[in-house]
């Protein structure tokens, strides 16, 4: 699957464009153990068709059984699930709280540019931020110009920061390579894996990856890549693995991995020295060796490392707090 936000970015466009009147439901805050964090969506229709997730199965047949009986109002508002919340008050199996924004949409051209907006932030051009006036039908979107909390929640208004979906660029077909699209794919990722080798690429398919038959570097340069893009390389061959990482370094990628031991990372640096990148600095955003260290050695435990080192740099944890 493509990122699950884009999906349900995608999905709201499409429904109006076929005239449904969608219906948007924003996570805002958790307490307690919740299984999905602020910002996750969800997009409804009134005959219970969906998209999105909101709890991972609780909350969201409870809210489309609600909605189905035409209990919310049009306006835009919070509405609570678990201890205090809904009557009668619906406790989550993990035993967490969640306020979630609900909101309608008319399928009109000022809903359609909205999701379209929505739908540019996620894809990597410029971030948006979303402001919802409560108990009104009332909303805007315009392009973030400082940086706020992903969240924010007032009296009178909510405001939602949406970027970038997370994706994995993966250069190189290999049994490892395969192992990590997988695992993205179930981390909800965008996988995008580039490999111009057909004899490679004729025998690869993978529900949710998008499979482009090109060199890895070339594809960079070409389409580049946005903040919260992880790049790979797991072939051990360094004629894709050396030219992805010297482009890869030209971009603002929040993770650059490639597959080795200390002694072939430490030669292959060597490598990118010589044919064009001579700042230090910046060949330290290389992670190589690649992964958390958990004494893999199949395909799968390498990939686990992997992604798991991928997670850990994405939400910001520091290898000496593990």
């Amino acid at each position: 699957m493509k990122n699950l936000d884009l999906q349900v970015i995608q999905q709201a466009l499409s429904w109006l464009d076929q005239n449904h009147c969608v219906w948007l439901c924003t996570v805002l805050t958790t307490f307690g153990s919740a299984p999905r964090g602020p910002g996750s969506m969800l997009v409804a229709l009134p005959t219970g068709r969906f998209c999105g997730s909101l709890s991972g199965g609780c909350v969201e047949e409870d809210f489309l059984e609600r909605l189905g009986r035409d209990e919310f109002a049009g306006h835009n508002q919070i509405v609570r699930y678990g201890e205090g919340g809904l009557a009668p008050s619906l406790e989550l199996p993990c035993g967490g709280v969640l306020d979630v924004l609900v909101e309608r949409f008319e399928p009109n051209s000022q809903a359609r540019e909205h999701f379209a907006m929505l739908l540019n932030a996620l894809q990597g051009q410029d971030r948006v931020e979303r402001r919802i006036s409560l108990g009104s039908e009332t909303r805007c979107i315009e392009i973030e110009t400082a940086v706020s909390a992903a969240v924010c929640v007032e009296a009178d208004q909510v405001r939602i920061r949406v970027g970038a979906a997370h994706r994995l660029l993966v250069a190189g077909l290999s049994p490892v390579a395969e192992f990590c699209a997988g695992f993205a794919v179930a981390l909800g990722y965008e996988v995008i894996v580039c490999d111009p080798r057909s004899e490679l690429t004729s025998r690869f398919s993978m529900t949710g990856v998008t499979l482009v038959e090109m060199l890895p570097a070339k594809y960079i340069s070409q389409v580049g890549c946005h903040a919260a893009t992880a790049i790979v390389a797991l072939t051990h061959d360094p004629r894709l693995d050396d030219l992805t990482l010297l482009e890869a370094l030209r971009t603002p990628a929040f993770y650059i991995g490639a597959m080795g031991s200390q002694r072939t990372s430490a030669k292959r640096v060597e490598r990118i020295k010589r044919i064009g990148m001579q700042q230090d600095q910046v060949l330290e955003r290389i992670h190589a060796p690649i992964g958390l260290r958990l004494g893999s050695k199949t395909p799968a435990e390498i990939a686990l490392a992997v992604m798991a080192d991928i997670v850990r740099v994405s939400n910001g944890i520091v290898r000496d707090q593990l």
